[in-house]
């Protein structure tokens, strides 16, 4: 068994915590695991993906086309971009956060609308939520990353538990437990509508 999941968002937003994260609840499971991360221009807003992949025996950390069992995406226009990597009944955990691009921002192009509802008619599984309103909700904005991995928490073939105790390994002392509350909240609300 081999399971493969792209993160994928814009600089800034914490995707390589989150694959830390995952990172960390392979090996807690048992499982070997490989991470690797591919910066675009992160540090001026750009494209930021990361792969996890975990199984009993994992050669290379690169997820090709048509290999993501799931993507987790931090913006909407960031899951419409990787779709093509997405293999056939994968699933979609987006947040429905939408950060422009510079070609917005110049006034070059427009945001798309109705990501979301464009992605599901497709066929595709997609599990989308407010992942920024959930971590505000419980008490920090930056958070989003580890709300996003607790809107995962049922899909990705952890156990919620061993999630929760990778998020505490890996987030600082300072910020952990506005993470693990953000984390259960988010996860609670995977729990109940998905």
């Amino acid at each position: 068994m081999t399971r493969n999941i792209m993160i994928v968002g814009v600089g800034g937003q914490g995707s390589l915590l989150a694959s830390r994260i995952l990172g960390r609840a392979a090996l807690d499971s048992g499982y070997d695991v490989k991470v690797s991360e591919v910066h675009g221009m992160s540090q001026r807003g750009g494209s930021v993906v990361t792969y996890v992949r975990y199984g009993d025996n994992i050669g290379s950390p690169v997820i090709c086309r048509g290999e993501a069992d799931v993507i987790l995406s931090f913006e909407e226009l960031e899951a419409a971009r990787w779709l093509d990597c997405l293999r056939d009944g994968g699933v979609i955990i987006t947040s429905t956060q939408q950060i422009n691009p510079m070609p917005v921002v110049a006034g070059a192009a427009v945001y798309p609308d109705s990501l979301t509802d464009k992605l599901r008619a497709k066929n595709i599984k997609v599990i989308a939520e407010d992942a920024l309103a959930i971590a505000e909700k419980g008490g920090s904005a930056k958070a989003s990353n580890v709300a996003l991995i607790g809107l995962a928490a049922h899909t990705l073939g952890f156990d919620a538990a061993v999630l929760r105790n990778a998020v505490a390994a890996c987030v600082p002392p300072k910020a952990l437990d506005i993470n693990l509350s953000v984390f259960d909240e988010a996860a609670r609300t995977s729990k109940d509508r998905f």
